[in-house]
C-alpha cells in the first residue's frame, strides 16, 4: 500500500498544492459536536446521500429545501410514522426527486434514526461514541441497519455530518492499491 505522504503529494498535485488541498479537506468534528447534532440532521443527510446516489447532485441540491419542507424537516419520530397516504402525497410532490425506492428508503432511515436515539440517546451519541478503531464495523451498521446506506452512500454521509472515515470512491481505491 501508499504511504500517507506520497497520496498526500498525488492529490496536491492535482489540486494545485498542498494548500489548496487544505482548504479542501473536510475537518471531523469533535465527538461533543456530533454528539449535539440533531437527529433531524442526522436523517436529512442520510436522505441527501441516497437521494444523490445516481442522480445529478445540482439537481438534488437545487430541490433541497422543497424536500426538508416536503418531509417535515426530516423529524424523525414524524417521518417515522409515515404510512401510505404520506407516501403517496410524497410521490406526487414536484418539490422532491419522486423515486419510491428512495422515499421509502428516507421513512425506513428515520425508523433507524429513532432505534439508534432509543439505544443511545440520540444519533449523533452514536455516531459521536463509535471508535475510531472499528469504523468499518460502523459501516456495517449502517449496511444493515439503514436503508440504502451501503457502500459509498454511508461512507460519504458519515462524511458530510463531520464523522472522521474513509471514503473509498472509484478514484480512490487504485491509489490505494499497490504499484504493479
Amino acid at each position: 500500500m501508499r504511504d500517507f505522504d506520497e497520496l498526500f503529494a498525488i492529490a496536491a498535485d492535482r489540486k494545485g498544492g498542498a494548500d489548496a488541498l487544505e482548504a479542501l479537506l473536510i475537518k471531523p468534528l469533535s465527538p461533543d459536536a456530533l454528539s449535539a447534532t440533531t437527529d433531524d440532521r442526522w436523517l436529512s443527510a442520510m436522505a441527501k446521500c441516497l437521494f444523490q446516489a445516481g442522480f445529478n447532485w445540482k439537481v438534488i441540491e437545487a430541490k433541497w429545501p422543497g424536500t426538508e419542507e416536503a418531509f417535515d424537516n426530516f423529524d424523525a419520530l414524524r417521518v417515522a410514522s409515515y404510512h401510505d397516504d404520506d407516501m403517496d402525497r410524497l410521490l406526487a410532490d414536484k418539490r422532491i426527486v419522486r423515486n419510491g425506492a428512495k422515499v421509502m428508503a428516507v421513512i425506513e432511515n428515520a425508523r433507524f434514526v429513532r432505534s439508534l436515539a432509543t439505544d443511545h440517546r440520540s444519533a449523533g451519541v452514536f455516531f459521536a461514541n463509535w471508535p475510531n478503531d472499528t469504523f468499518v464495523d460502523l459501516l456495517t451498521v449502517l449496511t444493515k441497519q439503514g436503508a440504502r446506506l451501503g457502500g459509498v452512500t454511508g461512507q460519504r454521509m458519515l462524511r458530510m455530518m463531520g464523522r472522521d472515515g474513509f471514503v473509498l470512491s472509484p478514484d480512490v481505491v487504485p491509489v490505494l492499491s499497490p504499484k504493479g
